[in-house]
Parts: C-alpha cells; structure tokens; sequence
C-alpha cells in the first residue's frame, strides 16, 4: 500500500482495489461513468444493461472489501440506475445513511421529460452503529433559520448540519442572467471560483422558490410563497470541490485514507490532499491519469478548497433587500403581440444562453482559427467542448459542433475575426484527399451520417470516419483527413464550374488493379477510375502522382476488397491535373457517376 499511496494508478478498478489489504481504506468516493453513453477515451460508457449492473456489483464488492469495518461509502450516480445500484450496495451489506440529492440550476435540457437537474448522492457505511460523521465539527454546520431569520436566542450557536437536498453550483460555474424587466441578457465572468454573492451554498429552499421551475425533475413547493429569487448561473458536470470537501470532512478524519476508483479528474484526492488526507487513485485512462497527476502536483494540503467557502462562513442571510436577480414569472409579450407562457420564456432563456455560450466558448478557444478548423481539429475541439462544458451549456459534444457551425452559418460568428490560416496545402492533401471522400460517401450511402457536417460534429462519427480514410490512406492524422474533406467540399463547386471547359480524353483500357505494371506509368499528375464492372464504377479521382496513388491502390488491396473482390483500374496522365484541382475529376464524375463521389461534383 505504501508504494500506491498518495498516487493515481492505472488500471482496472476491480483488479486494482482487489489487490489492495482487505479494510484499509477509510473513506471511498465514486463517481462512475453512468452508463448513458458518454465519450470516454478508453471505455464503453454504453453496455447492456445487466453487464452494467454485474460490472457495478463487481467494484462495488471491491469497495466493500478494500473498507475498515467502520469505512464509509459515498456513490455518485444518475437517474438511470439510482435505484439498481442503491439496492445492489445495500445487498452487500452496506447501510444507507443518507440519499442526498444534489440539485443545480440550469440541468441538461430535455425535450420529452423534466429537465434533469439534479445527481444522486448515496451515503453507505458498513457497519450502522459505528462509522465516522464528525456532526459536531465547526465546518460541517450551518447556521440556522432560527438564528438568520428569526433572531431567536435559543439558537444552537454551532447551528445545525445541512439538509439532504444540497444547492451547490459546482465550481466552474460562469456567468449570470441580467433581467431589464421581461427581456434579459447573459453576461460571462472570467473563469474564477465563485463569490459569495454567487451563492453557491444556500440555507433554505423557501429562498429559491423560483429556482424549483415546473419543468424541473427536483419538485419544490414552498409552505409559504416568497419573493426572493436565485442569482441563475450555468454548471459544469465538475464534481464541485466544496461538495467534495463537505463529505471528506465529515466522513473522515486527519492522515486517513481515501479511496476513488473512478480518479478521472482527480478532484476527490486534490480535495483529500488539500484537507490533510491520504488518498489513492485508479483510472483506465493514461490521459486522466497525467492530468489529474499534474492537478495534485500543484495542490498542497491546507490550500483553499475552489469555488465558495463553507456555509458557515458564506450562508447568505435571508434578506429581501439583498442584491438579486429578478427572473420574472409573468408572461412577456412577444413582437407578434401574442403572450407567451412560462415554458415559452424558459426555452427563450435558454436559447439565448445557449447561443451566448457558443459564441463565448468559440472567442476564448479558438486562438484564431476557423469554426470549421476548430470543430475538425481534435485537440481544439476538447478545448472548445471542454469551454462549453465549464460554461454549463445543456447539451453534449456533438449538439455543441453543430451549433458552432450553425451560428457561422448565421453569421454569429462574424465579430470574432479568423486570424490565422491552417496550414495544410493541397499538394499535402492530395495523398490523402480520395481516402477521406470515399470515407465520407462510404457513411452517407451506409446512413451512418446523412451530411459531412454530422460526421465531424458527433466524436463516434468522426472516429468511424477516421477509421475508414486511414484504412486507404494510412499515416495520417484526424485533422488531415477531416480538412480534406472540407477542402475537397468548398472546392466542389468551383470545380464544376471549370469542369466545363475541359474535354475529357479516352482512358486506358481496363485492368485488374492489382496487377497494374507501376514501371510503366509516371509519377505524374493524372486521372484514374476504378471499377467493380463494366458499368459500375466505384470512384474516379485525380492525383498529382498517378504512380503514387496506384501503387498504393495495390498496396491497400485487401482494403479495397471490401468493395469488390475483383476491381479493375483506368488512368491517363494529364499535366493539367494538379492545376485543375478537381476539375478533371469533376469530368469523371459526370460521365460515369461512381458510387463513392461526392455528388456535388458533378449536380449542382
């Protein structure tokens, strides 16, 4: 345990937890991935519902055995399994303390049920007369509404600990709504913990009356209707350090061990670090293993825990006359002069937010690039969704592209001016550019993806996608493969154009692919088409080197197989190709129409 302690170790948490000494650990926190389909790097967040459960029942006997008998259990889950994985611990053996509900304004929008706005917090000990709770600690009290609001004197001066339904709007939160009577704007912050004004803690529902929307899956109904309303701010799907520290602290004690087996960004053990804990790590990722090793390298204990302090010390006061944002319940009217409702006015706030949020993530990340460079651009991207996702935007990475490229569309986009050129020349391109065409209409003829834009906005798409170019064209990158795609689109039509003016000479007669003399042609700029039969073509390209890209076509044979088991090839060199580009092949298209080009070269 020695070697392991104070680390992040990769591998499977099972086997991992497994081959720690059986009831070392003090305190374990699990946040793991919720089954629902989310894009990890190594790990299949979409399995069949009961391999999802036995893989739970496996970690969770893991953390059960890894615990001292008087080891505490906190699991972090969503909707979808709450339930299952509740009663799945409590057959093991733990007993369930506390369900806290962790609720956060402005969840994942949804369409066709309440808005998710809230995450599960199980409280397990194993042994339900003797576990660790430090009640009575200072920091893990709050004042209370007998003291704030009343003024009593009989008031417990340490206050009282918190309720089980916790407001907290974790740590990247940014942003706040400025209300103008019914219409409003969204103004960003820089990316700082919050303040206290952000009341990122707060003591009573009765003070957020308007925080509990109708369309909301956490229900509040107030014993008596008040008129303060919440300061609104986006979330990020960060575990907030603050709600992190308030079950460290209480849960455990000075220089004891805590376990997360699911380390991902390794806020569990910077917060145990910062109190003064012990702790160790498991992850399947080597990515989030160098990131959350780098967090915890520059994290010391004593530091101060992001984002606002404890209630004792921030619990805003429940006082009418404080600052607030006003969100106004009644109907506004709109331009049409009709009223519209209150669901009306919460999808219009949240489009606006939206589209603020968009726009801001795009001018802090793009560095400047294109929109188009910044969605094709895998390493931009994880900048820009990773933007979005602090920003708290509702959706997921391939609702984010397909709004940025939305927007640019719309012209949203053109008072954040592009600065830079991605330097990826044609000449480049053409080794490559086919491979990423053929990968592009290979997806559409298969309904994969109905347009190029969907097969770069969704990360599965654009995998698949990756998959199929460098299958043809090996040895180069996502970008690559993704711009020459782009590249060959907005050339596509001019291309057309030119194609007019060009006559098409008489091609080879056809051979067998595989067995084309590479000796008798030039390394030259040419045409060429392949063929299944007589009449029916696969694709038609041009190259800047015939030679080059047939003897590749051979190279890459069993890959083409895939097609047809006997293809057969047609070329001429043409100087003009490499000068042309794409007008030749735009000749091609229109006379045979091969199955794998892109239409555009060829209809208008």
């Amino acid at each position: 345990m020695d070697a392991n302690l104070n680390t992040i170790q990769l591998g499977d948490c099972v086997q991992a937890m497994n081959a720690l000494e059986e009831g070392s650990v003090d305190l374990a926190f699990a946040d793991p991935p919720f089954n629902i389909g989310y894009e990890y790097d190594v790990y299949d967040d979409k399995l069949e519902k009961q391999q999802y459960l036995d893989w739970s029942e496996q970690w969770i006997k893991a953390v059960s055995r890894v615990l001292k008998p008087d080891g505490t259990f906190w699991l972090a889950i969503g909707d979808e399994y709450a339930a299952e994985l509740k009663l799945l611990s409590q057959e093991i053996g733990f007993t369930c303390r506390s369900w806290v509900i962790w609720y956060y304004t402005f969840g994942v929008n949804c369409s066709h049920k309440f808005t998710r706005s809230h995450a599960h917090l199980f409280h397990f000990v194993k042994d339900p007369e003797n576990f660790t709770f430090l009640a009575d600690d200072l920091d893990n009290r709050v004042r209370s509404a007998r003291e704030l609001v009343y003024n009593d004197k009989r008031a417990n001066p340490k206050g009282r600990l918190p309720d089980d339904t916790w407001l907290i709007r974790p740590a990247d939160a940014v942003g706040e709504a400025l209300n103008d009577d019914d219409d409003f704007t969204w103004k960003f912050h820089a990316l700082e913990p919050n303040d206290d004004d952000d009341q990122t803690y707060v003591l009573r529902p009765q003070d957020l009356s308007e925080s509990f929307s109708q369309v909301e899956d956490t229900w509040y109904f107030p014993r008596v209707a008040g008129t303060f309303k919440e300061r609104a701010g986006f979330h990020g799907c960060q575990m907030p350090e603050q709600l992190l520290g308030r079950i460290i602290r209480t849960c455990s004690v000075q220089n004891s061990l805590v376990l997360d087996p699911f380390s991902g960004s390794a806020t569990t053990l910077a917060v145990a670090k910062k109190l003064g804990r012990n702790f160790i790590g498991f992850d399947v990722s080597s990515d989030y293993i160098e990131y959350g090793t780098k967090r915890l390298s520059n994290t010391e204990a004593g530091d101060a825990l992001n984002g606002s302090p404890e209630p004792t010390k921030s619990a805003p006061p429940t006082d009418r006359k404080q600052k607030e944002l006003k969100f106004r319940d009644r109907a506004a009217p709109s331009t049409s002069g009709q009223t519209l409702g209150p669901s009306d006015i919460a999808n219009k706030k949240i489009n606006h937010m939206t589209l603020c949020g968009i726009v801001e993530a795009f001018r802090r990340t793009h560095a400047g690039f294109s929109a188009d460079r910044v969605v094709a651009d895998p390493e931009m991207n994880v900048e820009f969704t990773g933007m979005c996702s602090r920003l708290g935007l509702p959706g997921d990475v391939r609702q984010w592209n397909t709004l940025l490229f939305r927007y640019r569309k719309a012209g949203k986009l053109t008072g954040i001016p592009t600065t830079r050129r991605t330097d990826i020349s044609w000449e480049d391109s053409d080794e490559y550019m086919f491979a990423s065409e053929i990968a592009w209409q290979q997806m559409i003829a298969e309904v994969e993806a109905v347009s190029l834009d969907e097969i770069l906005c969704d990360p599965s798409l654009s995998l698949r996608f990756h998959e199929r170019a460098s299958s043809l064209a090996p040895d180069h990158s996502k970008l690559e493969y993704r711009w020459a795609a782009l590249r060959l689109r907005k050339q596509a039509t001019i291309a057309r154009g030119r194609s007019a003016e060009l006559r098409l000479p008489a091609l080879s007669d056809m051979g067998q692919s595989n067995s084309v003399d590479l000796s008798a042609i030039q390394a030259e700029p040419g045409i060429y088409v392949i063929s299944k039969s007589k009449n029916k073509k696969l694709y038609a390209g041009e190259t800047l080197n015939l030679r080059e890209r047939l003897g590749l076509i051979q190279d890459r044979n069993e890959e083409w197989s895939q097609f047809s088991r006997r293809l057969s090839v047609q070329a001429i060199p043409l100087d003009q190709s490499g000068t042309a580009k794409l007008a030749w092949q735009s000749c091609l298209v229109k006379k045979f129409k091969p199955q794998f080009n892109y239409s555009k070269l060829r209809t208008a």
